[in-house]
């Protein structure tokens, strides 16, 4: 049956329109006005706003599950609650792992797509690692670092069935610049970060085909007046798309406001790098093989070293990014919806709202929280009848 939403604010060419929005076998079928009833479920979304669905292509877990010790079933216990913060898409985000643990990781990302769907769908791999600085690893195991390794990289993708999307390096590890072209013949994206690398080293790395930068300025050496290091080449370069932790905690609003200042919103990519404690209490964790603490919801290394990923939501990266910079909704959605999907090259089919793309699509409340999510055409969250009627932690 299709599903007719009826009345709302429909964001399209950066801005909004009062349109309905029609839904069947998956794709939008209509946007516009006087759209047919026939044979549709119809819902009145009068004073919503009706958005893409988000895309978090960097994420490591989720509700108790970890990406590097995840099942396929765990990746679908991810799936559910993504859905109910308006995350339609992402990448799992595999930290880096010994060889046989990141194979396995693959094989339980492919298992995961023969099972029955009903959240969020996970639209490829994104591998933080194992090319990367020693002194700038966060929480990178030292010594399952390494520099390039054309065969490693090949067998992965191989396994992947050319799913690995995207990948983070750091640019000045030897021959890295050099190597960055076979990784996108490799079909894979690539972001500079956990980097010291001078200034020179982080443009040739762009120049050879770099796009992204892992979380901007963290785990990066950090711009100086007569060094702009890493930080300073990805900001000042117009091709280059820059991650934002916006918990509050990675980045201070002031900074939020300056790498949007300088990158213009169609180059600022948000992301959650959220860990298995997203959605639950304080407490210990893991993020691979490290043992995770976190306190008022803040995640650090339990040796007391730097922050390990966050507890972030997508639902909540929106809430925080509109306090943050008083910019209006919908300059803000491109952050959380069509840059990443533009990054991650699945832009033909998710992140903007199209006849004939994906019907993956959020309806917001008047204060810009998730009201419902539809994935696929299949309305997966209703705030009145959250994921659905089920128990995303008991029922998968």
């Amino acid at each position: 049956m299709a599903i007719l939403l009826k009345g709302g604010m429909v964001y399209q060419g950066h801005g909004f329109v009062r349109a309905d929005l029609r839904m069947q076998d998956g794709v939008i079928e209509g946007i516009g006005t006087g759209l047919s009833e026939a044979d549709a479920q119809v819902a009145d979304v009068s004073g919503r706003r009706i958005v893409p669905g988000f895309l978090d292509i960097h994420t490591h877990g989720a509700v108790g599950v970890d990406v590097n010790a995840a099942t396929a079933e765990d990746y679908e216990k991810i799936c559910r609650f993504h859905a109910g913060q308006g995350t339609t898409g992402w990448l799992c985000s595999v930290l880096t792992d010994t060889r046989e643990q990141t194979l396995w990781c693959i094989e339980e990302y492919k298992r995961w797509k023969g099972l029955e769907h009903k959240g969020s769908r996970l639209l490829g791999i994104h591998l933080e690692g194992p090319f990367l600085s020693p002194e700038y690893k966060g929480a990178m195991p030292e010594h399952l670092l390494q520099k390039p390794n054309g065969a490693l990289v090949r067998e992965y993708q191989e396994a992947a069935g050319g799913e690995i999307r995207y990948i983070t390096v750091s640019p000045e590890i030897e021959g890295m610049a050099d190597f960055i072209p076979e990784l996108c013949r490799l079909g894979m994206v690539v972001a500079i970060g956990h980097s010291g690398a001078d200034y020179e080293t982080a443009r040739k790395a762009i120049a050879n085909g770099a796009m992204g930068a892992t979380h901007t300025s963290n785990a990066m050496r950090l711009l100086h007046q007569h060094e702009p290091a890493i930080w300073g080449a990805v900001l000042e370069d117009d091709k280059v798309y820059c991650e934002m932790i916006c918990d509050g905690r990675h980045l201070h609003p002031g900074t939020v406001r300056l790498i949007l200042k300088a990158k213009g919103t169609g180059r600022v990519v948000a992301i959650t790098d959220s860990i298995m404690a997203a959605g639950l209490p304080d407490g210990n964790y893991k993020l691979g093989v490290n043992d995770v603490v976190v306190v008022d919801g803040d995640a650090r290394l339990a040796n007391g070293g730097s922050r390990a990923g966050s507890t972030l939501t997508t639902g909540k990266a929106l809430e925080n990014l509109l306090a943050f910079t008083g910019r209006p909704l919908e300059e803000i959605v491109p952050l959380l919806t069509e840059n990443p999907a533009k990054l991650a090259g699945v832009y033909d089919r998710v992140g903007s709202l199209e006849e004939g793309k994906d019907a993956d699509v959020v309806v917001l409340d008047g204060e810009c929280r998730i009201e419902a999510t539809y994935v696929k055409g299949e309305c997966c969250f209703d705030g009145a009848k959250p994921f659905g009627g089920f128990n995303y932690d008991k029922e998968v």
